[in-house]
């Protein structure tokens, strides 16, 4: 079954060059709190649903496969319990057929693959690294029972003439994308693209421009832009209900590996939450593979 992607508002947004990962302050994590790793990601077989489209990474040139070894090592080291992926979760039995194929050795050995099951980010970046752990699974965390009307959201700033609005929509959509494209081009690595989606100023203007910007679109009987924002709010907000549930009494560490703007909403729920304290990429790829 060739999976849906569900549309999501923009994937990422963006104003400014953004060029080295989200730091955080030495000796920040409380004791006793649980730690999710978080991985914003693009979608490595850019199936075009978003509305910022894209040029395509080669995520199965030999450098990119060198690199998500590399990757999957470090967060090897860092043993999460628990990884937690964008699928369907009320899909769970179809990706744990997937998982068991793949520890088996039997998953890409199917030579008619659809680009979404041989690229995308679940199999070539949380497989690996699940595998590599020992875990029996790969938790579903996706809620895609939502609604988000993009194109309602623009008729009803044209209808209203708010176009100072719809040039701040097209413009962060047309620069994230020629800032994306671009990297691309410079022949940036697997890293250096995950690295620049979970800056700090992205998550910003990201979690601005999904859940504050639409507010403000259409006249005081018109709620549009609200129910947009209220809509990706609950898909996310969804998504992090469903992590901590499945995160067992036991479980210490997870990985979360979801679309770089879930992850920069899902930070702040973490932030917000004296239970648990958010873990960078970055800092793992630091770390030494010591004891």
């Amino acid at each position: 079954m060739i999976k849906k992607i569900q549309f999501s508002l923009i994937t990422l947004l963006v104003f400014v060059s953004c060029t080295s990962p989200t730091e955080k302050p030495e000796n920040s994590q409380p004791e006793n709190t649980k730690q999710a790793l978080l991985i914003g990601t693009f979608h490595y077989h850019n199936p075009g649903a978003d509305v910022a489209k894209t040029k395509s990474f080669d995520v199965l040139s030999d450098a990119s496969q060198v690199e998500l070894e590399e990757i999957s090592e470090k967060i090897k080291a860092y043993h999460p319990d628990q990884v937690f992926v964008e699928w369907p979760y009320d899909e769970q039995q179809e990706l744990d057929s997937l998982y068991q194929l793949y520890l088996e050795d039997n998953y890409f050995t199917n030579d008619s693959l659809s680009d979404f099951y041989l690229k995308n980010e679940i199999f070539q970046l949380a497989f690996r690294v699940a595998k590599k752990v020992g875990l029996k699974s790969v938790q579903a965390v996706d809620y895609q029972n939502t609604d988000f009307p993009f194109d309602s959201l623009m008729t009803v700033a044209a209808m209203q003439n708010q176009t100072d609005l719809q040039q701040q929509f097209t413009d962060g959509i047309e620069r994230f994308t020629q800032e994306f494209d671009e990297k691309i081009k410079s022949g940036a690595t697997l890293l250096e693209m995950t690295y620049y989606l979970n800056t700090e100023e992205l998550r910003r203007f990201s979690n601005e421009f999904q859940t504050q910007v639409p507010l403000l679109v259409g006249d005081r009987n018109n709620f549009v832009g609200a129910y947009l924002a209220s809509e990706w709010y609950r898909r996310n907000v969804y998504m992090w209900s469903l992590a901590q549930k499945a995160t067992q009494p036991d479980n210490q560490r997870i990985m979360l590996l979801l679309g770089a703007s879930h992850i920069a909403m899902i930070k702040d729920f973490i932030d917000q939450n004296e239970e648990w304290t958010a873990v960078e990429l970055n800092e793992i790829m630091e770390k030494r593979n010591n004891p």
